[in-house]
């Protein structure tokens, strides 16, 4: 879902100045002086987007006089922000007949250019990443107008901590966003993180978030979290230094649009003939966010541990029993074994 979180414009100091005007219900309208007069228009719909699916980010422009999207002077730049707001990324440039979508937007992102006022950009095939806040930016002459719009992730996801086979501490904040990614995730946000400890994660490990603080959540204080006399809550070191700084990472997935499954073998398999039995499926071997989803979202239940493409061996317990996972429901993890052993099954994903 897109929610409008502010709407603002920006002019250089014009001889009349700066006016608002009353627009159709649930719309903003902002003009300036100058002529010929230029209006950024945003309307807050409600949009659900998923995974997978198309985002619709609004901005349509209104002028007094005629002009046309391939042959007007006019600029229309879409940016994304980073999640600490300290950057901005190209996401699409649009400047009379050069149009260009940038970095992982190239190929699904452009201008819906309804008719000749639209500038609303269109993204397809929309993933975790693309979730945040960005800026339509219209640049007509001494005109800059600026509309701002925030994309909130509103499909059910899991958050889950993350450390690599070196063990815990090893990442710095490009690690863990690589780590993330590698396994079908994104760097959790301190929103998500707080809804995942409110509902009940306890990790004694510290992690990056994705606005480059590291925290960790605690709901049953004890010495070595904090201390015992501590309240329950997210322990906060603040932000960290991007390189230098090394902790675990927490990793935010949503549902998966494919199948999770234990795939069924007569023998045990080493990590190599893990992977090749999951091709030999047509799948892949699955990520460690393909078990979290399917063991959150989906309620997957096995007692038996297998590769994952990481490297690691895990099991996803839904139903706590003796042998398995007793005291709650978990993605257990075995560890990170010696490839070579042929001690374990493989879970596989096969996208759709």
């Amino acid at each position: 879902m897109i929610t409008l979180l502010s709407l603002a414009m920006l002019a250089l100091s014009l001889a009349h100045g700066v006016h608002g005007q009353a627009g159709s219900a649930g719309s903003a309208v902002y003009t300036t002086d100058t002529v010929p007069e230029l209006t950024v228009i945003t309307e807050p719909p409600s949009i659900v987007a998923t995974r997978g699916g198309n985002l619709t980010l609004p901005c349509r422009l209104h002028r007094t006089s005629t002009f046309h999207f391939g042959t007007s002077g006019m600029r229309v730049k879409w940016t994304k922000y980073s999640p600490d707001l300290a950057q901005e990324n190209d996401v699409f440039v649009s400047m009379g007949f050069h149009k260009k979508a940038y970095g992982g937007f190239q190929d699904r992102a452009f201008l819906r250019e309804a008719d000749d006022s639209d500038a609303t950009l269109i993204i397809t095939d929309v993933g975790l990443d693309d979730y945040g806040k960005y800026k339509c930016e219209v640049i007509d002459g001494m005109d800059d107008n600026i509309v701002e719009v925030t994309v909130e992730f509103q499909d059910k996801g899991i958050v889950f901590p993350y450390s690599p086979r070196l063990g815990r501490y090893n990442l710095n904040f490009h690690d863990g966003e690589k780590a993330c990614m590698d396994q079908d995730a994104v760097v959790a946000s301190f929103e998500q993180l707080y809804d995942a400890w409110q509902a009940g994660l306890d990790w004694c490990n510290a992690g990056w978030l994705n606005d480059g603080s590291v925290q960790y959540p605690i709901n049953k204080p004890r010495g070595p979290c904090g201390g015992t006399n501590s309240n329950a809550g997210l322990r906060n070191y603040g932000r960290r230094d991007k390189f230098s700084s090394r902790f675990d990472v927490f990793c935010f997935t949503g549902a998966i649009r494919g199948r999770f499954y234990w795939l069924v073998q007569p023998n045990l398999l080493t990590y190599t003939e893990a992977v090749q039995a999951c091709q030999e499926d047509e799948a892949e071997i699955a990520k460690v966010g393909h078990m979290y989803s399917a063991w959150k979202l989906q309620g997957y239940d096995r007692c038996d541990a297998g590769w994952l493409a990481d490297g690691s061996v895990r099991y996803p317990i839904s139903n706590p029993r003796k042998n398995c996972s007793p005291d709650e429901a978990a993605v257990r993890m075995v560890g990170f074994p010696d490839k070579k052993q042929k001690l374990y099954g493989v879970y596989c994903y096969k996208a759709q």
